[in-house]
């Protein structure tokens, strides 16, 4: 299947499957790290959003909660 052809495909898909679909892809690149490099600005972003977690534990909002109130606002 060529490029075009599946992106055509893509776009008939509703909103609600293509947010799917992004997803799943997302967890398939995650689950190969090693393909990944990240550069110093993401490695210096990543240390700076984890010395903040380290700061204040209490100060986050689980996944479930994010996607929860995404969902609402899309009218799910």
């Amino acid at each position: 299947m060529s490029l075009s052809t599946t992106l055509s495909a893509i776009r008939s898909m509703s909103l609600e499957d293509r947010i799917h679909l992004v997803q799943a892809i997302w967890d398939e690149i995650a689950a190969d790290q090693s393909a990944v490099e990240l550069t110093d600005a993401q490695k210096e972003e990543l240390d700076r959003r984890l010395a903040a977690y380290e700061a204040a534990p209490d100060c986050v909002v689980p996944w479930e909660e994010v996607q929860a109130r995404a969902e609402e606002r899309l009218g799910k």
